[in-house]
C-alpha cells in the first residue's frame, strides 16, 4: 500500500469514528452550556475564515477584486433571505460581468 492510500484510509477511519462518537456518546456526556456556545461560536468563526480565504486568495495571492465581489453579492443575497440557487446565480453573474468588464 502506498503513502498516498494509507492516508486516505487513516482520514476514512477517523472521519467514521467522529460520526461514530455522536449517536455512541448521546446520553452519556453532558456538555455545559458554555462549552455549546464556545463550540457554536468556533464553527461559525472557522467557516467566516474559510469563505474569507477562499474568497479572497488563489495561488498564495490576492485573488482580485471580482470574487470577492460575488461572494459579497452573495452574501448580502443571503442575509436578506433569498433563494439559494438566486443567491448562486447572482453572486457568479456579479463576478463573470466584473471579470468579463476587465476588473479580475
Amino acid at each position: 500500500m502506498n503513502a498516498t492510500a494509507a492516508v486516505i484510509l487513516a482520514l476514512a477511519v477517523g472521519t467514521y469514528a467522529l460520526r461514530l462518537v455522536g449517536p455512541v456518546l448521546h446520553g452519556r456526556v453532558a456538555v455545559p452550556p458554555r462549552l455549546q456556545e464556545l463550540l457554536s461560536t468556533g464553527a461559525v468563526v472557522l467557516l467566516v475564515a474559510l469563505l474569507a480565504t477562499g474568497a479572497l486568495t488563489e495561488a498564495g495571492g490576492f485573488a482580485g477584486w471580482a470574487r470577492p465581489a460575488g461572494v459579497l453579492a452573495g452574501a448580502a443575497l443571503a442575509w436578506r433571505r433569498a433563494p439559494f440557487a438566486v443567491v448562486v446565480l447572482a453572486a457568479a453573474a456579479t463576478t463573470a460581468l466584473l471579470r468579463a468588464a476587465g476588473l479580475n
